[in-house]
């Protein structure tokens, strides 16, 4: 069963793991927006565009409703916002201790 949880946990971060996808997730974040919004704030061509959103989709990270002929989306579960934001900590306290260590490096 652990095995089982921890390859679910694998699948989920495996599908996030894309530039693309990281950035689809961050446009979203403030809300839902049509594909023709997300591939031109991307500057990716569309067929591109809606083969990270299918990745996204079937990993059950987004969502999407019709509206008319236009495809809305929208992330799923919120914590998915948290998840990048401590991403984004992580990254920084990374950076704050290397310019540490440089600093030690130029004072030597």
């Amino acid at each position: 069963m652990k095995e089982k949880i921890s390859q679910l946990k694998a699948d989920l971060f495996k599908a996030i793991a894309h530039p693309t996808r990281i950035r689809i997730l961050e446009l979203l974040k403030d809300g839902e927006l049509c594909v023709c919004d997300i591939f031109e704030e991307l500057n990716v061509e569309q067929a591109n565009t809606s083969q990270h959103l299918a990745v996204l989709k079937k990993q059950d990270v987004l969502q999407s409703r019709k509206e008319g002929l236009r495809v809305i989306y929208s992330i799923k579960y919120p914590e998915i916002i948290d998840l990048l934001g401590i991403a984004d900590k992580i990254l920084l306290q990374q950076a704050n201790e290397t310019m540490k260590t440089f600093g030690e490096i130029a004072r030597k």
